[in-house]
């Protein structure tokens, strides 16, 4: 207590100066200096990192797609909302892509066009054209975009589209919602190559601006899909001929969609009679485009059909086509509304279109049957749960020159037309061919073939009309000269009872035996005539 108190009680001595100093010099040795050296490795460490996972993400081939980035969608979204995010990030530039050149055997023909491969994207994924040179970027060598109808509608209530993962499928019955013809079309001049001050004519009067192709690429298509509009009249062409007029200078083929079971009374127009009358009249407009068109590129026109046709509605779509100059191809298939015994997924029972690997027989059956009725000059693209290079070449065989992607690049990402494209190019070097070469042979083998002619029968023809004629005049003649001899004959002299002169009938009689006929010779005979049907020759004289 005492030491307590008296430390308490001594007064505070101040610190000298120096003392003061010499601790502050020491607390400042003790700190450690800053390194910039350290800062720099962690910023470079940083940077390197993010340049090699911005890398490994762009390439639409890492597992991340497809194991983590796809799945997560799939499980955390509702399928619409997915399908929106996916389109949107598509269109941002920021998407994955696929920058391996394709391999030589993958080379495919359309129309003159050396496509570099066969797998393309079937239409309904990008339904307003958003992200079109996303999807190029992938890797499709053809792009179909849609469907679009004349104006803007919503399409079906929601929710409106079905996961089915036990069977890798998909249903959905969106119904056509579309921007309508005005945005679609926006959209396709927006991204068209620029004009500069010293474009010539020709590009500035060019809807595409001087490109090869609507696709803006090299060895690619861009295809338009064209809808209907829920109000329009179900037997109605006006919506289809509106849609070529207004995407044909844009688009390198334009696909009449009258196939999808989403929307009521569309799929009615299979029937022969309305579906010839639809592709002469969109024809008849695409023609007409190209007539008014500054350069002489013709859009292809397609047809896309279902699956769900019976053989004798398959052969009424073939004599349509064969009827109608001027369709380019068929499109095998949309999706279908059957339900094969196989589906296990408890949202089987959804109303609307099931595609994914479920539609592959049933496609594969109709893409069979259609090519059988139609000639090597009209191509068939393939669609319908395509999921591996297999499948591709299966629809080869089948007779389908190219095929397209939908519902497996949903479940497996970005990655999935590389992956086709490389299983497809191991299976043909394995067999030691290509794409064009199974095609051309395939096609050669199931197409309608060329009814032979029949051998020419030499059978007697009647004779002429122009022939019967001619003997006729001669026949006059002869009769006008035998008359003239008769009537010089009896001038002057008196007839006696017993000379007989021969009447005319019996002079027509003897007419008639000095002929001949010769059937070998008459050309113009008249079937229905009773004259043709009797044997004359040109007479000659027996006088």
């Amino acid at each position: 207590m005492l030491r307590t108190a008296s430390a308490r009680a001594l007064p505070r001595q101040p610190l000298s100066p120096g003392f003061a100093v010499r601790r502050a010099a020491s607390t400042a040795a003790q700190q450690p200096a800053p390194s910039y050296a350290r800062t720099a490795a962690y910023a470079s460490l940083f940077v390197v990192s993010t340049g090699l996972f911005a890398v490994y993400y762009l390439d639409c081939r890492a597992s991340l797609h497809k194991y983590i980035v796809t799945p997560v969608l799939r499980y955390t979204l509702d399928p619409e909302a997915g399908h929106r995010l996916a389109v949107r990030v598509l269109g941002s530039g920021l998407a994955p892509r696929d920058s391996l050149p394709d391999d030589e055997v993958l080379k495919s023909e359309l129309w003159g066009e050396e496509l570099s491969s066969p797998v393309g994207l079937a239409a309904g994924f990008d339904k307003n054209g958003e992200a079109i040179d996303g999807l190029f970027n992938l890797g499709f060598s053809w792009v179909e975009i849609g469907s679009v109808t004349p104006k803007p509608q919503p399409g079906n209530p929601k929710p409106r589209v079905f996961h089915l993962p036990n069977d890798d499928a998909l249903i959905n019955r969106y119904g056509f919602p579309s921007d309508g013809h005005a945005a679609l079309l926006g959209r396709l001049r927006a991204r068209l190559p620029s004009l500069l001050p010293y474009s010539s004519a020709a590009e500035a009067d060019d809807p595409l601006h001087g490109a090869e192709h609507a696709s803006l690429y090299p060895g690619k298509l861009l295809a338009v899909n064209l809808g209907k509009n829920k109000s329009s009249p179900p037997d109605s062409i006006a919506d289809f001929v509106t849609g070529v007029r207004t995407f044909g200078p844009y688009a390198d083929a334009l696909v009449v969609n009258v196939s999808s079971p989403n929307t009521p009374g569309l799929r009615g127009m299979q029937s022969r009679s309305l579906l010839q009358e639809l592709l002469a009249g969109v024809t008849a407009a695409r023609d007409e485009v190209t007539t008014a068109s500054a350069n002489s590129r013709r859009p292809k026109i397609l047809l896309k059909i279902a699956p769900d046709l019976t053989e004798s509605e398959v052969a009424d779509i073939a004599a349509a086509v064969l009827a109608t100059s001027g369709v380019d191809g068929v499109i095998v298939s949309n999706t279908t509304v059957r339900r094969p015994t196989s589906v296990s997924d408890p949202n089987k029972f959804e109303q609307g279109g099931l595609s994914g690997p479920p539609l592959k027989p049933y496609a594969l059956a109709t893409l069979r049957t259609l090519r059988g009725l139609l000639p090597a000059s009209v191509p068939l693209i393939g669609c319908g749960g395509i999921a591996s290079g297999a499948d591709a070449l299966e629809y080869a065989r089948a007779g389908a020159s190219a095929v397209q992607l939908y519902t497996s690049f949903g479940y497996g990402g970005p990655g999935v037309c590389r992956q086709v494209k490389d299983e497809l190019t191991a299976l043909l070097r394995q067999e030691g061919t290509t794409w064009a070469q199974v095609v051309r042979e395939s096609v050669a083998q199931h197409s309608l073939k060329d009814a032979p002619k029949e051998k020419e029968v030499e059978v007697p023809r009647e004779p002429s009309v122009r022939l019967l004629v001619e003997e006729a005049e001669e026949l006059k003649r002869l009769l006008d000269g035998l008359g003239e001899r008769i009537e010089k004959e009896t001038e002057g002299v008196s007839i006696a009872g017993d000379v007989h002169y021969p009447s005319i009938a019996q002079i027509m009689i003897y007419g008639r035996k000095t002929t001949q006929v010769n059937v070998q010779d008459s050309r113009y005979a008249s079937r229905g005539s009773p004259i043709a049907n009797q044997a004359h020759t040109p007479i000659r004289e027996k006088l």
